[in-house]
């Protein structure tokens, strides 16, 4: 196997930037500091884990800009949206931040006469988090900043499409004042990743990726009991009831389908819209989507960039092909959209409808610019087609009756239900999914609990 490694350019096809597979003497070692280093880092006192990570945030911070070119380049994010995960990172980061002493607190009981008793929140040890490219420091800093604010030290592994982003993290950390050994990364194929998941210096593994990438975990990690935390894929649905708000339903929508080309866990990849409100919601989603400009990510004119790869461009044409070919109607024209090439990573957006379940497009989780929407007759059918999915990591319904809204949301099987919004993890709320969306929690103060244990404390004061 090669020693090194290229990042492809979705934008132009060139290599953007190499970097050598780490060694297995750098793999040893990573692993022993990371081991050593956190005994000491966990009797640092909260308030200074806290400044620390303050400090490195506002380094972060400090240097969007070329963080925000080096998204664009990496995984094909229009460069006029890019640093908005600067400071999507930036308000997730300050919220954990300000909820780690809730978070960390220990559990006090009752007063018992003759005990003292209480429940500690300690440190897992050592955490290894795996993160992906479509949202590269969103999903990072999710597990990484809990875990360090707890007292862990942490070994990042990211995706082979954006590597600068470990090493960026890595020199804000540095900046802030971390100590060596607490934060650190390496570049790895998939063998050594799954030999570290399997190694007995690692005590929590946080995955963000495939459904098949989440089983890979779960069987590496199999009989070492120690804890998994699995955010996977998605089909998140949108329920547009037929009071609701048309404008606001198809603009919020539309945006959850088609921003960052669709290549989000919580992307709305499927719509029900009531039958009395159908074909307007049709007529201004087309709208909506015609009006976007698909071209180079480094355009800053562009609004719809390149998918991070041809062939995963090409797998989104194949279903919506095969969607055609089982009676699915398009509303966007080809020549709507001439930048697109097959075989490229550039693929016009798609709107689909006569669609049922029958069809891929609607079960199976695509990751681009395609929705499939469909008419509904009632909320009962709405809910039942919601639900009829392998994935629940978020659903969506807009209408003005917040009453019965809540009820129906009650009903649906999802991680996050939102009304009248999409496609937005509020830090403060637990971010999880059910079904094969995955499980474990991160996020909000329950985030904590996945990397600390606890540990109880039972005190007789009176002999």
């Amino acid at each position: 196997m090669s020693k090194t490694f290229s990042t492809i350019s979705p934008i132009d096809g060139s290599a953007y930037v190499t970097r050598e597979y780490a060694t297995a003497e750098e793999i040893q070692s990573t692993l022993e500091a990371a081991k050593k280093t956190q005994q000491d880092w966990k009797k640092v006192p909260l308030s200074e884990r806290k400044d620390i990570c303050s400090k490195a945030i506002d380094a972060f911070v400090a240097k969007k800009d070329a963080i925000a070119e080096e998204i664009c380049w990496q995984m094909g994010r229009p460069i006029r949206f890019a640093a908005g995960e600067v400071a999507g990172l930036e308000e997730r980061a300050r919220t954990m931040i300000r909820l780690a002493d809730q978070g960390l607190a220990p559990v006090k009981l009752e007063e018992k006469p003759g005990f003292d008793r209480w429940i500690q929140r300690d440190p897992v040890g050592v955490v290894f988090v795996i993160a992906p490219w479509n949202y590269p420091y969103l999903t990072s800093i999710n597990a990484v900043l809990p875990a360090i604010l707890a007292g862990n030290s942490v070994i990042i592994k990211h995706s082979a499409q954006t590597p600068l982003c470990a090493e960026r993290l890595y020199e804000a950390f540095k900046e802030g004042g971390l100590p060596d050994g607490v934060f650190q990364y390496l570049h790895l194929t998939h063998s050594d990743t799954e030999a570290i998941i399997k190694d007995s210096r690692v005590d929590y593994v946080a995955f963000t990726g495939s459904v098949p990438g989440g089983a890979m975990v779960e069987k590496a990690a199999t009989g070492r009991f120690i804890g998994v935390g699995l955010e996977l894929g998605g089909k998140d649905p949108a329920y547009v009831r037929r009071d609701a708000d048309i404008a606001h339903a198809v603009d919020t929508v539309m945006d959850g389908a088609f921003f960052n080309s669709g290549q989000s866990c919580c992307g709305i990849e499927r719509v029900y819209v009531h039958e009395d409100i159908y074909d307007t919601f049709l007529q201004q989603a087309a709208d909506w989507v015609k009006a976007l400009k698909l071209g180079r990510s480094d355009d800053p004119e562009t609004t719809l960039g390149p998918l991070v790869k041809a062939s995963a461009a090409d797998f989104v044409r194949g279903q919506i092909a095969e969607a055609i070919s089982q009676g699915a109607q398009t509303l966007i024209a080809a020549d709507d959209f001439p930048v697109d090439e097959p075989g490229s990573a550039y693929l016009a957006p798609q709107i689909l409808t006569e669609v049922n379940h029958s069809m891929r497009v609607m079960t199976e989780e695509s990751f681009g610019p395609v929705v499939g929407i469909q008419k509904v007759s009632s909320d009962k059918e709405a809910i039942e087609l919601m639900n009829d999915s392998e994935f629940g990591l978020t659903a969506s319904i807009f209408t003005k009756d917040f009453d019965t809204g809540i009820e129906l949301g009650q009903q649906i099987e999802t991680g996050t239900f939102f009304i009248n919004r999409c496609d937005y993890l509020d830090p403060e709320l637990a971010w999880t999914g059910v079904k094969n969306s995955g499980y474990g929690c991160t996020l909000s103060v329950i985030g904590y609990e996945a990397v600390t244990r606890p540990k109880s404390f039972h005190i007789k004061t009176v002999l």
